[in-house]
């Protein structure tokens, strides 16, 4: 009895180990997206929390929030059961998504590569829905430090471990489409909110009650949902065996500029000024993005006001309450646009950038940034909307590109060996960006409008800062060179990865007595049709509510 039980637990730990997922003949490489996408979709609600904010500053006074006295302390704030929680102290969840999505990501990145993605996913996981559990427990019992916990710690490190978990499987499934098969699976991040935010706006009418505003039921139905999904992605994971390459494909040589034929070791890749200035072009693009997502609906709403409802002559201050709820309406179908881009983007220029190479994609990015962000003002003085819009649905598809396309610039530089742990180490931009780009855009608006600007003008300063950010990381791209021959390890794989490489050699052996038997051969087939469709739907139907609620900016 003892044995067998002792022989059960071994073979379900099997089931997670890098050996157990090394594809055998047949397998189609084109199954690997959907599993990623299934992770991506899932942990990009992080994007749409906002949606709970409102809600839960009432969830004690349900029809109007119950304040608490003048001067109560944080501490008092993170235990309190009496009064309810201000938005702006609710919002830091969001702050610690990010931050602990990039320390977790370059602190278990070499992990990962070690103990293959199908661990790293089930980990992300139990992480990611986990926290929505005890955030759903903070929520019932009024505790505030356990909503940070839950989703906010706990949850920001399912976001790290799952942001990365598919980037080197993707790339070692993909070497002639770096770009497009990263674009596929980071685009579900920037897709997560656009189908998380409707479905939880949903839900959260389905459960609202005369005593509850429903948040706390709709986090364990989405624990629910996203478990579901995530261990689907999970489990679908593969990972080529060692030396495979697609059929008929043949490796760049070095004369093309910047992708390289070696592989750089996790600890002397952040030793190059590669990693440094990539790290220097990732934190620019992300800053002067994330700034104007964070801050897209009140930018819109103050700059065309009235005109936003057909009175071009009614200032934002003049507006009475009627007209103001008319124009946040409006504005959030602006900030939906910005995520359809964001999305699409991802998808786009990553793909893009398999033609044209990563460090002139990046030029595009911060060259058409900048004059964009330049001339956006102009656009805005000039009462044109539908040109405004456009400025910022390509500038934001270059924000979310930014994200997409990185990782194949990595692995152009450094090789695909250690790509998901170099990966990791470099996210530590995003959680840098997600406080300067947030933090410079707020504070220069509140000090031009304790200067006396007005509304319509006070972001004109901000958008010519961004552009100076772009010019920065402009010439932090155009310094990138190919990495030093030195830093590239032999042929055979370094000692530290040997034992690495002897595992997936013992558990590839079958494919290979098959010589060239089919692996990632099979295009759209059954299987492949059947997974793209359990992730296409939602997309679909999520592309579907943004549009229907964008079309309000050109009635």
């Amino acid at each position: 009895m003892g044995i067998s039980q002792g022989m059960e637990a071994r073979h379900t730990i099997g089931l997670l180990d890098r050996e157990r997922i090394v594809a055998k003949p047949g397998f189609n490489r084109w199954l690997v997206p959907p599993a990623a996408l299934c992770i991506h979709l899932c942990i990009g609600m992080a994007y749409g929390f906002s949606v709970f904010w409102l809600p839960l500053s009432q969830s004690l006074g349900i029809t109007k929030p119950i304040p608490c006295p003048e001067g109560t302390s944080l501490f008092a704030t993170l235990v309190t059961t009496s009064c309810d929680w201000k938005v702006a102290d609710l919002g830091w969840t969001y702050t610690l998504f990010f931050v602990l999505l990039g320390s977790s990501a370059a602190l278990w990145g070499g992990w990962l590569e070690r103990v293959g993605p199908r661990r790293a996913a089930f980990v992300s996981t139990l992480c990611w829905c986990g926290g929505f559990l005890i955030a759903a427990l903070g929520i019932f019992l009024h505790q505030l430090w356990l909503l940070w916990l839950g989703s906010g710690v706990i949850g920001g490190i399912g976001l790290g471990l799952g942001y990365i978990s598919p980037v080197s499987t993707l790339l070692k499934w993909f070497p002639d489409k770096r770009g497009m098969a990263t674009g596929m699976a980071i685009m579900g991040f920037g897709g997560g909110a656009m189908i998380g935010s409707p479905l939880a706006d949903m839900l959260m009418n389905q459960f609202r009650t005369a005593s509850s505003v429903g948040v706390w039921q709709t986090f364990i139905a989405l624990a629910a949902i996203y478990f579901v999904f995530m261990m689907a992605g999970t489990f679908g994971y593969r990972i080529p065996p060692s030396g495979w390459s697609p059929d008929g494909w043949t490796p760049p040589v070095r004369k093309r500029g910047m992708i390289t034929d070696g592989h750089v070791h996790l600890k002397d890749a952040h030793k190059t000024p590669q990693f440094w200035l990539v790290w220097i072009v990732l934190c620019l693009n992300v800053s002067a993005g994330i700034g104007v997502i964070g801050m897209a609906s009140p930018m819109l709403q103050e700059i065309f006001a009235g005109r936003l409802i057909g009175h071009p002559e009614i200032a934002f201050g003049a507006l009475d309450p009627a007209q103001k709820k008319q124009i946040a309406t409006i504005a959030a179908a602006f900030v939906g646009l910005l995520s359809l881009f964001n999305i699409g983007g991802r998808f786009f220029w990553a793909s893009l950038s398999d033609k044209l190479g990563r460090k002139l994609t990046y030029a595009l990015f911060f060259g058409l940034g900048a004059i964009l962000y330049s001339l956006s003002p102009w656009a805005a003085h000039h009462g044109a909307l539908a040109l405004f819009v456009a400025f910022f649905c390509i500038i934001l598809s270059m924000y979310g590109g930014g994200f997409a396309t990185v990782p194949a610039y990595l692995a152009d530089l450094f090789g695909t060996h250690f790509i998901g742990a170099i990966h990791g180490r470099l996210l530590t931009a995003w959680s840098t960006a997600g406080i300067i780009g947030p933090v410079l855009v707020n504070y220069i608006r509140e000090a031009q409008l304790a200067a006396g600007v007005p509304r319509a003008e006070v972001y004109d300063r901000t958008m010519y800062v961004l552009a100076g950010l772009l010019v920065l990381g402009f010439i932090a791209n155009l310094a990138i060179r190919p990495v030093a021959k030195h830093r590239f390890m032999d042929m055979v794989l370094a000692e530290t990865t040997q034992a690495e490489a002897a595992q997936t050699e013992t558990a590839a052996a079958p494919a290979k007595a098959h010589a060239t038997s089919g692996i990632g051969k099979g295009g759209l087939d059954l299987a492949a049709a059947l997974a793209w469709t359990a992730v296409g739907l939602p997309l679909v139907w999520g592309v579907w509510i943004t549009l229907t609620k964008s079309l309000a900016l050109f009635r």
